[in-house]
């Protein structure tokens, strides 16, 4: 960008920022579902282990009913707000100021964490402890849904590439997570205080983008992105009204010439969620089937391949961790960043959603890998290589097709349109996110 058209992005600092906030949507959740171990033993019936405990003599690892059902009601007390949200903020965002949505929900996501880590030191029975758990999951995602929707909207007023780091930053949250689940099996069991530790880093981190987020505003840049249409609208409206008295003082009443001038957009004007939605319906419906394969086997069907290389050794232990979740975030982090760098194919091009379609093949490859347990299905791909190569390729693609759609999505509408274009994407990015949850269990089930 050239100085002509408006001032730089000194240091990159509101890239950074956008940065930041992307981390900030994603590492709180990613930290409360890295604690999952947490959660379970706290839901342990002391009655029903006692009473194993003194038929058996000994204590035994069968869960309770809470524990068993856990991982369901947290997947589905996280999809469906999150949804649900996403899409009300594609309309609500037009009545609601986005400081109000941003740093409403911030500051809505700190207080349940912040509340959870105090919860750490307070005992409960496991019926009301499940209850508060499913509760905070709900307003987590609820919040997480409008912050995402509203923060990739407002990154759509601005250039393209500044869609991007929110993209790179949500994939930095999903390596840190990875890393502390690894960090966590290298040290052994932990204690329940320990995972206060989890709940005070995630409220760091909403601290930290609650400080980007008021520092934003001040920046040049990001200010004349996002009052350009504003300001376009008004001085063109001042020159309206100059040449309207000029024509009115002209001797001659040259009235007519009224009619041929066009007024452009009045950025007061709502626009169209439908009208939007046909302009960019092929963006839209890609970064949902991207995340609709992507969510349909990992890590439903990926976390459940076993090794054939670490059988009795150390490498058992680290297989999934490492070559599932660990391999997926850092490679998918790689995926969004290289956006930064190109944008191939353009918004424009036939090869996008092709390129898209394309990562449908992944399914049958990790289906074909050694997951166990499998009923129909032969193993075609046994050897870890296999699904490590596959893994790099998979995750790798998401992360990149993912964010170019997400970058595109806002500038194929005009200006005044590209917030609650920014939105609607969003909305189809959770539309994706919650098709592949469904999916998953199809998947397993043909295995």
């Amino acid at each position: 960008m050239t100085a002509r058209d408006g001032p730089q992005d000194r240091y990159k600092a509101v890239w950074l920022i956008f940065f930041i906030l992307g981390l900030g949507t994603l590492l709180p959740w990613n930290f409360f579902m890295t604690a999952r171990e947490y959660f379970i033993n706290r839901l342990e019936d002391p009655e029903e282990k006692s009473h194993i405990r003194n038929q058996t003599g000994e204590a035994t690892s069968t869960p309770s009913y809470l524990q068993s059902v856990f991982d369901n009601f947290m997947t589905l007390c996280a999809m469906v707000p999150l949804l649900i949200f996403t899409c009300l903020n594609s309309f609500i965002h037009q009545w609601i100021p986005q400081q109000i949505r941003i740093s409403g929900s911030l500051v809505a996501i700190g207080l349940v964490f912040l509340v959870t880590a105090i919860m750490v030191k307070i005992h409960m029975e496991p019926l009301p402890f499940f209850i508060f758990t499913m509760i905070s999951i709900i307003f987590i995602n609820s919040f997480g849904a409008i912050l995402q929707s509203s923060l990739f909207g407002l990154a759509g007023l601005l250039p393209a590439s500044y869609t991007a780091p929110i993209m790179s930053g949500q994939g930095l949250a999903g390596t840190f997570a990875a890393l502390a689940m690894i960090f966590s099996i290298a040290i052994g069991a932990q204690q329940p205080e320990s995972f206060i530790g989890y709940f005070t880093t995630a409220c760091v981190t909403i601290v930290l983008a609650i400080v980007s987020y008021v520092v934003l505003p001040h920046m040049d840049f990001f200010r004349y992105y996002s009052m350009k249409d504003k300001t376009e609208y008004h001085v063109y409206n001042a020159e309206l009204e100059t040449k309207r008295d000029l024509i009115k003082k002209d001797e001659n009443g040259m009235e007519q010439n009224n009619s041929k001038i066009i007024p452009i957009h009045n950025p007061d004007e709502q626009p169209s969620v439908i009208a939007i939605f046909k302009k960019l319906w092929v963006l839209a419906l890609s970064v949902c089937f991207v995340f609709t394969v992507t969510i349909g086997v990992f890590p439903a069907i990926t976390a459940k391949v076993s090794t054939v290389l670490g059988e009795g050794n150390k490498w058992g232990l680290y297989f999934i961790p490492v070559s599932c979740f660990l391999l997926f975030n850092v490679f998918d982090w790689t995926g969004r960043s290289l956006t930064a760098l190109f944008t191939w194919p353009g918004k424009d091009s036939c090869l996008l959603p092709v390129m898209v379609v394309l990562r449908v093949i992944f399914v049958p490859l990790f289906m074909l890998c050694n997951v166990k347990p499998r009923y129909y299905l032969p193993v075609f791909f046994s050897h870890d290589a296999w699904y490590i190569v596959f893994m790099i390729f998979f995750s790798i693609s998401n992360g990149y097709l993912a964010s170019l759609c997400m970058c595109f999505g806002p500038k194929k509408v005009l200006a005044h349109e590209a917030e609650t274009a920014g939105a609607v994407m969003a909305f189809f990015l959770s539309l994706g996110l919650a098709l592949g949850a469904a999916v998953s269990f199809l998947v397993r089930i043909l295995i």
